[in-house]
């Protein structure tokens, strides 16, 4: 049996994300270990995302979150050695006449937050985006600073780089038991640490069972389409039809999707496109929004997990209240690797310090679950 000062279970962007802030804490310096069975990432959801970061939540600690996030991305470059390609046109979120009422409540929290977020009725929406149509639209939300997407496997990579650099160890296992201070790997290995954390993302459940723990966390599938079209539209944000469909250019093309049909999101199906879903529910959407989307082509396509808290949808993190030993990070439902700086920083706070100084992350911890008190978040997209 091996011993390490942390172990970290999960090495995608949120493991590694916490890894490096731990490393580059000049009062740490113990050892760490990072767990991921998967060192090609071919499944892993850091990279198979959207790559997406927003203000417009519902929860103020995820607008805190995501702020700390754009301004970690910003400083790239200076931080980790790579630049992300941030692009911020921001995010357009389109509500009908049914959805109004929940967008100006979230509008009222986010203006509330110091947020630059304008409401625009369809004639305003239609002067500011003249190649879109406002059929059946009643109010859109648009972010108008700190919004926008970068290059979310190039993140990934760049935290696991940094954090070997500083001498955090990557091992290729998988943990298949886990006590107060120790976990079990496949290959037989065993190795003590003072904490372990749980960042596997969509499986962060599973592994959370194997200590008899109930984590609400489990993979959904979400396809993603690239498409083409003969003209494009101009200036588009990434925008959220009031259908649930959203889009954003990538590169000369676009991306789309949106989540499955009600009843048709089971947990863990196989990681396949759902190539259906492009013919009756996204493109239908896409063309009726954008006429210019009508004679969209689709070039290519991948599928990947949301590490869903069925719960709700909101991230774990901070320790568990009976074993102390053990921190989440996971749960994050499609926002997290915009999220992975800020909770990576505060999970290293909490490692080193016994408290969060930068973000109080409190209220996103395990007690929730255990006492039934959801923080719903309502943008989930």
């Amino acid at each position: 049996m091996s011993a390490r000062d942390v172990v970290i279970v999960g090495g995608g962007v949120m493991g590694s994300s916490i890894a490096w802030h731990l490393k580059s804490d000049p009062n740490f310096s113990g050892g760490v270990v990072v767990v991921e069975r998967d060192p090609t990432y071919a499944r892993a959801s850091s990279a198979l995302s959207a790559s997406s970061i927003r203000q417009q939540f519902s929860t103020p600690l995820n607008i805190h979150l995501s702020r700390y996030g754009i301004g970690f991305l910003r400083r790239a470059p200076e931080l980790l050695g790579v630049d992300l390609g941030l692009k911020e046109p921001g995010y357009l979120f389109l509500a009908s006449r049914a959805g109004e009422a929940v967008l100006r409540a979230n509008n009222a929290i986010q203006r509330a937050e110091n947020c630059s977020i304008e409401l625009l009725d369809p004639p305003a929406l239609a002067a500011r985006f003249p190649w879109m149509s406002t059929e059946g639209i009643t109010l859109a939300s648009h972010g108008t600073a700190n919004e926008g997407w970068f290059d979310g496997p190039a993140l990934m990579q760049a935290f696991r780089r940094k954090a070997r650099e500083l001498g955090a160890e990557y091992i290729a296992d998988e943990v298949v038991g886990l006590a107060p201070n120790a976990v079990t790997l496949r290959s037989g290995a065993k190795i003590e640490a003072g904490t372990i954390v749980i960042a596997a993302g969509p499986w962060s459940g599973q592994v959370a069972a194997l200590a008899g723990i109930d984590l609400p966390v489990e993979p959904r599938r979400r396809s993603v389409f690239v498409f083409d079209v003969r003209e494009p539209p101009g200036l588009t944000p990434l925008t959220i039809d009031a259908s649930g469909v959203w889009f954003r250019p990538e590169g000369r093309f676009y991306i789309g999707g949106g989540s499955p049909a009600e009843g048709n999101d089971p947990p863990e199906p196989p990681l396949e496109v759902q190539h259906a879903e492009w013919d009756e529910t996204v493109w239908p959407a896409l063309a009726a929004r954008v006429p210019a989307f009508e004679a969209a082509k689709v070039v290519n396509s991948w599928a990947g997990y949301y590490e869903y808290n069925t719960f709700d949808q909101n991230g774990v993190v901070g320790r568990h209240p009976q074993m102390e030993s053990l921190i989440f990070a996971t749960g994050f439902s499609g926002h997290g690797i915009q999220q992975s700086p800020a909770v990576g920083r505060a999970v290293a706070e909490l490692i080193v310090h016994g408290n969060y100084r930068t973000l109080d992350l409190l209220s996103f911890g395990y007690e929730r679950i255990s006492t039934g008190r959801p923080i719903r978040e309502l943008n989930v997209v």
